[in-house]
């Protein structure tokens, strides 16, 4: 704490000083944030191949050109954010000027987590920026390589009065807690989210959790087999399944099972060949601790290996795994899996496969794949998640437009597009009032008169529409 507290003092002075108001300054921090995505993709491309053996593919879809799409997208609507909200009025402050006025919250706290070391720093701090915040910034320790990347590049393009990397471990960053902030936005795991939580109640201070969960994958009805097969394994090995949408388990039928097995084979073989640990695009676990997380969890599972499970530990290398014969209650369900096994759970009704996933936390993507809309329809209806896509997986959080986040247990909050300027602004309720009319507003002194009352009442109480007069004849 000796070393961060003068980074967030001078954080603080900076903002204090009405630096990062003027929306000038945003659009040039933006703008400066852009080129250094830009100038430095190889340098990215390399820290990330480093970190997780990320393809280029992968990493350039998922990490840099989600990161420059969000920041387009901010610099375009930038404007448009900041203008105050009108709001509607009563007759009593009918001639008084009443709106909503964003304003920054101050020095924020923005916690990145491994499996996505840039994007899943940058894309907050998009936000945080728009809304003209200062932001200490603090990647994980795990992506060393980004780490250091993120460390030597920032200061370089953005305002070092205003932003600042903050490096180390776990001890590191509960000192970093101990300092008081604005906001704190963190993406990790519900563990350590407990934490964070205890140490922001300390200062009060408000917090977005961006965490997981199981992720299900509900295939019933008609569906086109191999399409479901390629969007299914696309969407749950991507970064080797250590992405917090991923599909971290399907409910299917049986008989969907069993048409279902065929095509993932083919589909598996097609993307990553017949030997998918010398496929330059299938990405490795993080460490070596995860590693042997999920194998642990795959020795105790009950379940089948129909697909895969070879593994390599000095490699990090865990195939592309299909387990059948799932169990609710089986090792593999314990837990967000966060890796390159899917485990497939057999259920017979659409009425049970929904009961299923309500008996579960609130997930923070959930994928149905049906060609019946009635089906898509009911699980939408019928369920709760942070996210929902039909027929597909994880392609909902690249649109900008879309809120991203959690709902219970998988998170607390929004980012992304204008819902990330949203969460790191205050929305001030503001109404400007003349010194006109005071005859009227004596009506509201004491001594209190009941006919006083009754004028009051009338003027200031929502008066129907006629949409809604009509609707209640």
């Amino acid at each position: 704490m000796d070393t961060q507290s003068p980074v967030v003092s001078r954080l603080r002075s900076a903002f204090r000083s009405g630096v990062t108001v003027p929306e000038q300054f945003r659009r040039t921090q933006l703008s400066k944030l852009l080129s250094l995505v830009k100038d430095n993709e190889q340098l990215i491309l390399d820290a990330l191949h480093k970190d997780l053996a990320k393809p280029k593919f992968e990493a350039i879809l998922s990490e840099v050109d989600m990161v420059i799409n969000e920041l387009h997208h901010a610099i375009d609507n930038l404007r448009s954010w900041m203008r105050p909200d009108y709001v509607s009025k009563s007759m009593a402050v009918k001639l008084d000027t009443c709106f909503v006025r964003r304003q920054p919250l101050g020095v924020v706290l923005i916690i990145g987590a491994w499996n996505y070391p840039l994007q899943l720093i940058l894309s907050p701090l998009i936000g945080a920026i728009a809304a003209g915040n200062c932001a200490v910034i603090k990647p994980s320790e795990v992506s060393a390589a980004t780490e250091r990347l993120l460390a030597e590049l920032v200061p370089k393009y953005l305002s070092q009065d205003c932003y600042a990397v903050v490096c180390g471990g776990a001890e590191d960053t509960k000192a970093l807690l101990e300092n008081r902030f604005d906001h704190i936005f963190y993406t990790g795991s519900q563990v350590v989210a407990r934490s964070i939580l205890q140490a922001a109640a300390v200062h009060l201070t408000p917090v977005t959790l961006e965490l997981g969960g199981k992720c299900p994958c509900f295939i019933y009805g008609r569906v086109n087999t191999m399409a479901a097969a390629r969007r299914l394994v696309w969407a749950k090995f991507f970064n080797a399944g250590q992405s917090c949408v991923a599909p971290d388990y399907v409910l299917c039928s049986k008989a969907t099972r069993d048409t279902l097995l065929p095509a993932l084979r083919e589909t598996l073989e097609s993307f990553y060949g017949k030997e998918p640990q010398t496929c330059p695009d299938m990405g490795r676990i993080m460490s070596d601790r995860h590693w042997t997380r999920l194998m642990k969890l795959l020795e105790r599972s009950r379940g089948k290996v129909v697909l895969g499970g070879e593994s390599q530990q000095e490699d990090k290398y865990i195939a592309p795994t299909v387990v059948v014969d799932v169990e609710e209650g089986d090792a593999l369900m314990e837990e967000e899996l966060f890796g390159p096994i899917l485990p497939i759970l057999t259920v017979e009704s659409l009425e049970e496969g929904i009961d299923f996933i309500n008996r579960k936390e609130k997930p923070l993507a959930l994928y149905v794949f049906s060609e019946e809309s009635s089906v898509v329809n009911t699980v939408l209806e019928k369920t709760s998640s942070g996210g929902f896509c039909s027929n597909d997986g994880i392609v909902y959080m690249t649109l900008p437009g879309l809120p991203f986040g959690g709902v219970g247990a998988s998170g607390w909050g929004h980012y992304h597009g204008r819902w990330g300027f949203e969460t790191f602004s205050h929305q001030r309720a503001c109404m400007l009032r003349g010194w006109a009319l005071e005859r009227i507003n004596v009506l509201r002194y004491p001594p209190y008169r009941e006919d006083n009352l009754s004028w009051l009442r009338w003027t200031t109480s929502a008066k129907k529409t006629a949409w809604s007069s009509c609707a209640l004849m």
